[in-house]
């Protein structure tokens, strides 16, 4: 059995492959231009998964699983993978821990003003006449109540927050006080200090969060998006800044990236700008590589219940 990768794997997860598999074969490869040529004669192929084209599935003339060692799945040729009944999984719930670390960071530096902090202390400023507030008893709405979803709201108990969550089915999801389905964002968000976004794209969740959704949140309300960034309608988010609609978004997705260097966004006031860095950890590959060895365990025994094997039809 060969097992192939397309992206750069660390060198103490490739030693402990070949060491704990002796009777598998892994051809290490760090980009899909090196890894193309044996393609055809791949079992499982592991994959970031924007790399790969239809072109590659029609070579793949063995392949049988993808494993897909991040989250999100948007440049998949899934028709090609469905005609040739191939079996995807994916990384989905590693970036839980710091995508969870990251929501709350910033909804703290945002109350406490922090960005003035640093701007005063660049300039030598002892000021203390500055805004300042707490997240401690918030009401926090979060519209993705995944495995991201769900740790972010268990973080938020500690300060004491009111959790919100909003799923496709409506039904209940660990450490959220309160559940709505997608047809009753707006009564959600519409109650919340701070409204994360922890979407993936598919085409139910195209500009999910527009001029309604916006219209409806608090003039104080913070909005925060580290899932994609076509899940939000940009230009409404942008007018609903601009009108004073909301306070503050903290973005670390977009529309197109990188955030070309022209975009008003990095001008405005009422924004914060990172460069799609929340799910950033050195954890990131043994994390992936768990579910990967767990889901090895299944394939090789025959099949089962695979960790976050992927529903074509729904895209995730």
């Amino acid at each position: 059995m060969l097992i192939l990768t397309s992206g750069k794997i660390r060198r103490s997860i490739q030693k402990r492959m070949v060491d704990t598999y002796p009777d598998l074969t892994f051809s290490f490869r760090d980009s899909m231009e090196e890894a193309a040529s044996e393609l055809p004669v791949a079992d499982i192929l592991i994959t970031y998964g924007e790399d790969l084209t239809a072109e590659h599935i029609r070579k793949a003339e063995k392949l049988k699983w993808i494993m897909v060692i991040s989250a999100g799945l948007e440049e998949m040729p899934f028709q090609a993978i469905k005609e040739k009944n191939i079996m995807v999984t994916n990384a989905r719930g590693i970036h839980k821990i710091p995508m969870a670390e990251y929501t709350i960071a910033m909804m703290i530096q945002t109350v406490k003003n922090m960005k003035m902090w640093h701007d005063n202390e660049r300039q030598h400023l002892w000021k203390k006449d500055m805004p300042m507030g707490e997240i401690t008893g918030k009401t926090l709405a979060v519209v993705g109540a995944g495995a991201i979803g769900s740790e972010i709201a268990r973080l938020a108990g500690a300060f004491h927050m009111k959790t919100l969550g909003v799923n496709r089915s409506g039904k209940p999801a660990e450490h959220f006080d309160e559940i709505y389905t997608n047809d009753n964002v707006n009564d959600c968000v519409s109650r919340a200090d701070f409204i994360v976004a922890v979407l993936p794209h598919t085409k139910e969740t195209d500009k999910f969060l527009g001029r309604e959704q916006f219209r409806a949140m608090k003039q104080d309300a913070v909005f925060i998006n580290i899932g994609r960034g076509k899940t939000v309608d940009e230009a409404e988010m942008l007018e609903a800044l601009r009108e004073g609609e909301i306070a503050h978004a903290v973005l670390d997705v977009f529309e197109e990236e990188p955030l070309p260097e022209d975009h008003p966004v990095w001008e405005m006031q009422r924004v914060t700008v990172t460069p799609h860095l929340s799910a950033i950890t050195p954890q990131y590959q043994h994390r992936a590589f768990e579910i990967f060895e767990e889901n090895l365990r299944l394939f090789r025994n025959g099949g089962g219940d695979y960790i976050n094997q992927i529903d074509f039809d729904r895209g995730y």
